[in-house]
């Protein structure tokens, strides 16, 4: 086999990586600026200024012991994100990347396929393969230094010309299409994982930050001598518009509507994956000041109460866990037969009512806080997320590859999984009915995001919040109160108001009728429904 120079093996990989790995990305500005006239020009001129700057970018950390590990590393990686990207169309940003590292073996088995398979096949192994194989000649320092600085040189140089030749368009391109360079790979997704590595590593170990520590009960006077049980369920990729209490066509919620629940038909997330969501709703933090650091960082609403040892708090998680929530309150996996007894192939969200009794009857004396974490309707597997006798809606798309199935195959299967959730919360508001001569009973749940069906040729979730669809960001809540504090007759009256995940921390800690410096009143959606 002929010798190559690094540089020459590092033009080939570029060309490799610009024609097979930038589908999504072509598609995109396809769809932005059309292949027709000039345009066709443009696109061209696009596609040899991604060559040039995968070359300048591994060119400049080309060296006799980098390149080879360098160029099979992002040939694999890139296969993977290339997969995912075309077929799901999401992008792979720092937030995508932290949801993923957050993922267990269990929910990314529902990812696997023969089509992910062949990506990682053809477009990551045999070319790190080819790679590995090739024999590289190394010259002397000077020679090597010398190709080392005209590659780079030249790989400027056309970007350059290229800009400056077009440049009305590219000023066009950068400026209002900036969601565009989110499907470049693999440099998106090495910026991303830089940027991931800025914001999760801190210089020394993390100092938690307390809130809440005055946390005290309204006076004596103002309280009823019964305790407080409120179940938070957080709901897994459950869209609003899914929900027929919303208006959806399809009967999704038979058992809720017979119920005295109070919907929220206007609650928005905090983030598009249940890795920002989740930490975010708990937290102290609006959407718009939170962040990782702040979130791991920094006591949440569930931490208040139970520093106040008068509250008993219970997470019980049959998704992945509660991404950091609950790492300081009593925590059980549901996900595992060993907790749950409702575990046929997937373990049912039902499950983790079993049991709930033993722990209200030991801390009788305590109010309560327990949070159920929905599996829900965890994509791309829907199907999986409902036992036989939920599948109402038909035909299902029993496959994890979307695109492979209808539109209304998609909907069905996602629908079904609704229909389980409407189900399941029934099931909790009728075991909180037991309840509701001895305690102020509650009900929230709140869905952590949204999720795409296919609008626009998108599945899932994980958009950047800022470009997200609806689909995404507007999600299922809704209340339920037995005997407690809360005119639902007036919660009804505003029901229909814009209300965010932003809300809950200040909702919870007005349930419990707790007064501290970090709460809110205005930002209490039960505030102004306390019975007088």
């Amino acid at each position: 086999m002929k010798n190559f120079s690094q540089y020459t093996l590092i033009a080939f990989v570029a060309i490799f990586l610009t024609a097979f790995y930038n589908i999504s990305f072509f598609q995109n500005v396809i769809n932005t600026y059309s292949f027709s006239s000039i345009h066709i020009v443009y696109i061209i001129s696009i596609a040899f200024v991604l060559f040039s700057f995968i070359l300048f970018l591994f060119s400049l950390f080309a060296s006799k012991y980098t390149t080879k590990p360098l160029l099979i590393l992002v040939l694999i990686v890139s296969s993977f994100t290339a997969y995912f990207m075309d077929t799901y169309h999401v992008i792979i940003d720092t937030e995508m990347i932290r949801n993923t590292l957050q993922t267990n073996i269990s929910e990314s088995s529902d990812l696997f396929s023969f089509k992910l398979v062949l990506y990682a096949l053809f477009l990551g192994l045999l070319p790190s393969l080819v790679v590995y194989k090739l024999k590289i000649e190394y010259r002397g320092l000077k020679s090597e230094i010398f190709a080392k600085i005209k590659t780079l040189v030249i790989s400027v140089l056309v970007i350059v010309i290229i800009v400056f030749s077009f440049s009305k368009f590219y000023t066009s391109f950068f400026r209002e299409h900036k969601p565009l360079r989110y499907h470049v790979n693999p440099i998106f997704w090495i910026y991303s994982i830089g940027n991931y590595v800025n914001k999760t590593l801190n210089s020394g170990p993390i100092v938690l930050k307390s809130i809440g520590r005055d946390a005290k009960f309204y006076p004596e006077e103002l309280r009823s001598p019964k305790k407080e049980l409120l179940i938070m369920v957080v709901g897994e990729a459950a869209r609003a518009n899914r929900f027929s209490l919303n208006g959806y066509e399809k009967e999704t919620n038979p058992l809720l509507k017979q119920e005295d629940i109070i919907n929220f038909p206007n609650v928005y997330s905090c983030g598009t994956s249940t890795a920002v969501s989740v930490p975010c709703m708990f937290s102290v933090y609006s959407r718009s000041d939170y962040d990782y650091k702040k979130g791991i960082s920094t006591e949440n609403v569930i931490d208040v109460l139970n520093n106040t040892n008068h509250i008993k708090v219970l997470w019980r998680d049959n998704n992945s866990d509660s991404k950091g929530v609950a790492i300081r309150v009593d925590y059980e996996d549901y996900k595992t037969s060993a907790n749950n007894t409702m575990c046929n192939g997937e373990c049912r969200d039902e499950g983790m009512l079993v049991g709930l009794d033993k722990y209200i009857e030991k801390n009788k004396d305590k109010d309560i806080l327990i949070v159920l974490h929905q599996m829900g309707n965890h994509g791309p597997a829907y199907y999986k997320r409902y036992s036989k006798e939920f599948e109402k809606f038909t035909p299902v798309c029993k496959t994890n590859q979307l695109e492979k199935c209808t539109q209304e195959e998609v909907s069905n299967a996602y629908d079904n999984a609704i229909l389980y959730t409407d189900y399941f919360l029934s099931k909790t508001i009728n075991f909180l009915k037991s309840y509701s001569k001895d305690y102020h009973t509650g009900l929230i749940y709140m869905s952590d995001h949204g999720e795409s069906l296919g609008e626009n040729g998108l599945y899932l979730h994980g958009m950047p919040y800022l470009i997200a669809p609806e689909e995404q960001k507007h999600i299922g809540t809704l209340m339920w109160f037995g005997d407690s504090e809360v005119n639902t007759k007036k919660l009804k009256t505003y029901s229909e108001n814009e209300f965010s995940q932003d809300n809950l921390f200040h909702t919870i800690l007005g349930f419990f009728e707790l007064e501290t410096n970090v709460y809110k009143k205005d930002m209490d959606i039960l505030y102004d429904a306390k019975k007088d």
